[in-house]
């Protein structure tokens, strides 16, 4: 730690603050303090007095986006599940999308003699990685979203494939304006919108980018106020496909303020989906599989598998149950 204090020109209390992310550090300073982790290659051993030089804990770090998301939940719970099986404890930890949270987490798991990581990464350079883990190789296995700027083990779904199905299933039902809300992401949703625009191509419609909602953020709230402007344009959509859970909880609520009949497919099946008025259409991924893939890659690295990396895309599926069918009008509860 004196190393990394004195290549950064801080004290050694700035660079216990920047590693347990504890304590208020300017970003520049912080910027300054994991450039020099970087360039030093440190890693604090929290517990090496209690290994053999070489040895790891039997333990995995699992970093995960945001953990009020039912799907990084499930995701968690398989993969503890898995490690549990094997003897391994987790350690989790939450980036919340923020690149400097992301590298204070990681080098602190490492610095813990994790025997493996499974994350998901943010949608900066991760060639850090490399730096961080020259000295200890840790088996490290990316879900849900690939990395970039380094190469490891891979764990996705089809989230190209599923939207594409979506989409067609509401063409099939004779919807013609279809609009999609993508919230923002590097990736997932991305691949989503290419899905989208692919179905509508190969049936030749036109892509209509005002129907094309790419929001802010990927709140309910924000789905919301989108769908009510669609539905209040001069040419509206008959149907909406909206890329996250979140967003379909919003599309909902829209419409039954507005008391609007719209055709609706989610991507993310959710709790209730099937309990609606009218029961909402997903297209849903075996989450739990996503977290339990990922851990058996980890372990089989962790066990001495060898060989490049690896890239699993799991299979997602449409359950159609009644919102993609319905066209666009007032409601007949509507009050006049």
């Amino acid at each position: 730690m004196r190393d990394v204090a004195e290549r950064a020109g801080v004290g050694l209390g700035t660079v216990s603050r920047v590693l347990n992310g504890s304590g208020a550090v300017r970003e520049e300073t912080a910027g300054r303090v994991l450039a020099a982790i970087e360039a030093i290659g440190f890693q604090r051993n929290e517990i090496a007095r209690s290994l053999r030089p070489g040895q790891h804990s039997h333990t995995f770090g699992l970093l995960l986006g945001d953990l009020t998301n039912p799907f990084y939940a499930s995701l968690a719970k398989a993969a503890v599940e898995v490690a549990g099986r094997e003897g391994y404890a987790v350690l989790l930890s939450t980036a919340d999308e923020d690149p400097q949270v992301e590298r204070r987490a990681i080098a602190n798991l490492i610095g813990r003699r994790v025997a493996g990581l499974i994350v998901v990464p943010d949608q900066g350079d991760h060639s850090y990685l490399d730096h961080l883990n020259a000295h200890d190789r840790v088996p490290l296995v990316f879900v849900d979203r690939p990395a970039t700027g380094t190469d490891a083990d891979v764990v996705l779904l089809d989230n190209e494939g599923g939207a594409r199905r979506a989409t067609e299933h509401l063409i099939e039902q004779g919807h013609r304006r279809i609009a999609i809300l993508v919230a923002p992401s590097y990736y997932t949703t991305g691949r989503r919108l290419r899905g989208y625009r692919r179905a509508l191509r190969e049936a030749g419609l036109p892509v209509d980018e005002r129907l094309i909602v790419t929001l802010n953020r990927g709140s309910a709230a924000d789905a919301a106020s989108a769908t009510r402007d669609l539905l209040a344009s001069a040419e509206p959509p008959t149907a909406v496909f909206a890329t996250t859970s979140f967003l379909t909880e919003g599309v909902l609520r829209a419409t039954q303020q507005l008391r609007e009949r719209l055709g609706l497919v989610g991507f993310d099946d959710f709790r209730f989906a099937d309990l609606m008025q009218t029961p909402v259409t997903v297209v849903a991924a075996d989450t739990e599989e996503l977290g339990r893939h990922a851990a058996r890659l980890l372990l089989d690295r962790i066990h001495g598998e060898s060989g490049p990396p690896r890239r699993t895309v799991l299979p997602v599926h449409l359950i159609v149950r009644g919102s993609g069918e319905v066209r666009q009008g007032r409601s007949r509860t509507a009050r006049h």
